[in-house]
C-alpha cells in the first residue's frame, strides 16, 4: 500500500473546470485528474488559514477555537508520525514557506524524511543587502525579499514549485518497487504573489497597462475593473503552471501502473478572493464559499470510485483518518475526521473558521456565520504549550498574564497555558452575523433574516463547538449560552443586519472620493488638527476617541475602509466633510 497527497495552497475550486460549468482557467490535467478520481462536492476547509489547516490535516480535529496560527503541540497526534512509528516511511517534498517559521517548526519532522525549496513569497532566503522596502507597505520588506528571490528563479526549471515536484517524482523513481510509502507533495502555489514565467501568462492575453499587480493585499478591493481582471488572469497563469505539475504526477501514476494500491489525494487549505464581494485574499473579511468550499479529489483502492461525485459534508480533518485506515491503522480517539471511504455515520454540519474571527457552520444548503457579540471580540484566549506566532514567539506582555488552565478532552490531561489573545484588525463583529441560503444564493450575494433558520443553525452549531470541547470564553465571546440550548433571545442576525450591509458595500470607486489625499494620510496627523478631529468624531464617536490616535504611524482612513473597520458609506460623508 502506497499513498501520494499532493497539497496545493490557495487553490479556487469555483475556478477549476471540474466544479465550474464555465471558466476562462486553462488546466485539463485536473480535468483529467477528475475521470479517474472521487469528486467530492461538498468538501469544506475546518481551521484557517495555512498552519491551522495542516495541524488539521495532521491532527484530525479543528484548531481555532482553542488557539491561533501556531506550531503543534506535544499532545497532538500526528498522522505522519503514527505512519512513521507504525513502519510506513512518510516523505515531504514542499516549497511552502511557513514551515521555516517559529509557528510550523514542528510539522515536517513528524515526517521521516523531508526536504524543502526556499524562494516563495517574501521567504527570508538570498541575503542582498541594501536599502529597505516601503515604509508605508506592511509587506514592504517582503516585497523586496520577494524581488530578490525571483533573481533567482530565472527559469521555469529554477522555480521552486517545479523543483519541489521533480524532488517528489525523484522520490517516485527511487521507490517505485517499494511498499508501505506516503508522500506528500506540498506546493505553495497558487497562494501570493501569483509569480509565473512567460510561458503561463501567454495563456491568458488581455490588454492592461497598469502597474505590476500579483500580490494583492488582504483588503477591500479599491483598484479600476482592468486591474482586478489583470490580477485574475496572473492567478489564472499560476493555476495553469499548478496543473501541468498535477499533470506530471499523473503521467508517473500513469507510466507506472500505481493506480493499483497507490491511493491519490488531490487538496488544498483554502480558496482566495479575487474581487468576489469585493474583497481580495482571506482572513479579514467573513469566510464566504470561495475560501472554504474546497476542490478535494480521492482515488481509494478500496473503493475503486473514479470519475464518481461525491455529495457528503467532508472536511481536511478527514484527511488523517482516512490515512491512517487505509494503511491499516485505527486513528486516536481524539481525531474527530470521518475516513472518506465510509458511507455511514456522516455528519450533520461541517464547522470552520479563524481564531478570533467568525464561528462557522454550515448543512450543505446554509451557511450560518456568527459574529462577536460586541465590538471588543472578547474574551478571546489562546490555550498553548507551544506560546509561539507566524514569524515570532509570544512576547513577554502576552505571557505574563498566563495561567494554567484545566484539561481539555484532547490535551492527554495535560493543563495548557491559557491568555487572552493578542488583539488585532480581525473582528468579525464589525461585518455581522450572517445567514445564506446557498440553494437560491450560491455565490452568497444577498444574506437572509430567517429566526427559524438561524435557531436550528445555531443549535448545529454550538452543539458542534460542545463536541469539540470549545472553552467557555468563545461561548461568551459570542454571546451564546454555555449550558443551555440557545434559544430566540439568542438570534442576532436581525439585529446586526444594518451593520453587515453598510460593511459589505463596496468601495471601489473610492478614487472618486474628494479629500482623497486627507483620506490617505497616517490618521495621528490627522487628529492634531482640531477641525478634522471634529469631523472624526462625529462620524466615528468611540473609535475617534480611543483607537484612531493610537494607530501605528501609516494607518490612513482609507486603510481602515480597506479592513472593513470603517463602512464604506461613512468614509464618503468623512471624505465630504473633510472636503468643505
Amino acid at each position: 500500500m502506497r499513498a501520494i497527497v499532493l497539497m496545493f495552497d490557495s487553490l479556487n475550486r469555483h475556478m477549476l473546470p471540474p466544479y465550474a460549468s464555465e471558466t476562462f482557467v486553462r488546466a485539463p490535467n485536473f480535468s483529467r485528474l477528475a475521470e479517474k478520481t472521487a469528486t467530492f462536492d461538498n468538501f469544506y476547509a475546518g481551521s484557517m488559514p495555512c498552519m491551522p489547516a495542516r495541524r488539521e490535516l495532521h491532527t484530525g480535529r479543528h484548531n481555532f477555537l482553542h488557539r491561533s496560527w501556531g506550531p503543534l503541540e506535544p499532545f497532538d497526534d500526528s498522522m505522519p508520525q503514527l505512519l512513521r512509528d507504525a513502519g510506513v516511511h512518510t516523505h515531504l517534498a514542499s516549497d511552502h514557506p511557513h514551515y521555516w517559521e517559529d509557528g510550523g517548526a514542528t510539522y515536517h519532522t513528524r515526517y521521516t524524511t523531508w526536504e524543502f525549496f526556499r524562494g516563495q513569497e517574501g521567504d527570508p532566503w538570498k541575503g542582498v543587502v541594501g536599502p529597505g522596502g516601503d515604509d508605508t507597505d506592511p509587506r514592504g520588506g517582503m516585497r523586496r525579499q520577494d524581488v530578490i528571490n525571483r533573481g533567482y528563479m530565472a527559469t521555469e526549471a529554477e522555480h521552486s514549485q517545479t523543483r519541489t515536484v521533480d524532488a517528489g517524482l525523484h522520490f517516485l523513481e527511487t521507490n517505485v518497487d517499494a511498499d508501505r510509502w506516503l508522500l506528500q507533495i506540498e506546493l505553495f502555489d497558487p497562494h501570493e504573489p501569483f509569480f509565473t514565467h512567460q510561458s503561463y501568462k501567454d495563456l491568458y492575453p488581455h490588454d492592461y497597462d497598469g502597474p505590476e499587480f500579483d500580490w494583492p493585499g488582504y483588503e477591500k478591493v479599491t483598484e479600476p475593473a482592468e486591474q482586478v481582471e489583470h490580477a485574475r488572469h496572473e492567478y489564472a497563469a499560476l493555476v495553469s503552471m499548478c496543473d501541468h505539475s498535477l499533470g506530471r504526477v499523473l503521467d508517473f501514476m500513469d507510466d507506472h501502473d500505481l493506480w493499483h494500491d497507490t491511493m491519490l489525494i488531490v487538496n488544498t487549505d483554502h480558496g482566495f478572493l479575487l474581487g468576489e464581494h469585493g474583497w481580495w485574499a482571506k482572513s479579514v473579511q467573513p469566510w464566504f464559499n470561495e475560501l472554504v468550499h474546497l476542490p478535494m479529489f480521492c482515488w481509494d483502492p478500496r473503493t475503486g470510485e473514479a470519475g464518481t461525485r461525491r455529495e457528503e459534508l467532508h472536511q481536511t480533518i478527514d484527511i488523517a483518518p482516512t490515512l491512517l485506515r487505509f494503511f491499516g491503522l485505527e486513528p486516536p480517539s481524539d481525531m474527530q475526521g470521518i475516513d472518506l471511504a465510509a458511507r455511514s455515520g456522516q455528519r450533520d454540519g461541517a464547522l470552520f473558521g479563524i481564531h478570533g474571527g467568525h464561528v462557522n457552520v454550515t448543512d450543505g444548503r446554509y451557511v450560518y456565520m456568527r459574529a462577536a457579540a460586541g465590538p471588543e471580540n472578547r474574551p478571546l484566549e489562546e490555550f498553548t504549550l507551544m506560546p509561539t506566532h507566524m514569524r515570532s514567539r509570544f512576547g513577554p506582555a502576552e505571557l505574563a498574564q498566563w495561567e494554567p488552565a484545566e484539561p481539555f478532552a484532547f490535551t492527554k490531561g495535560l493543563r495548557t497555558m491559557r491568555m487572552p489573545a493578542a488583539g488585532g484588525w480581525m473582528n468579525p463583529w464589525q461585518h455581522g452575523t450572517l445567514l445564506f441560503d446557498l440553494r437560491h444564493d450560491p455565490r452568497q450575494r444577498h444574506p437572509i433574516v430567517d429566526d427559524d433558520v438561524e435557531l436550528r443553525m445555531l443549535a448545529l452549531l454550538t452543539a458542534l463547538m460542545h463536541a469539540n470541547d470549545a472553552p467557555a470564553s468563545q461561548f461568551e465571546r459570542l454571546g451564546l449560552p454555555y449550558d443551555r440550548v440557545p434559544g430566540p433571545d439568542d438570534l442576532l442576525v436581525a439585529a446586526h443586519a444594518d451593520r453587515a450591509a453598510a460593511v459589505a458595500e463596496p468601495l471601489t470607486d473610492v478614487e472618486k472620493l474628494p479629500a482623497l489625499q486627507e483620506l490617505r494620510r497616517p490618521v495621528h496627523e490627522l487628529v492634531t488638527d482640531p477641525a478634522t478631529r471634529t469631523v472624526l468624531e462625529r462620524h466615528l464617536p468611540g473609535l475617534a476617541q480611543t483607537e484612531l490616535v493610537s494607530l501605528p504611524g501609516p494607518a490612513s482612513l482609507l486603510h481602515l475602509a480597506r479592513l472593513a473597520v470603517i463602512p464604506a458609506n461613512t468614509l464618503r460623508r468623512i471624505a465630504e466633510d473633510l472636503a468643505r
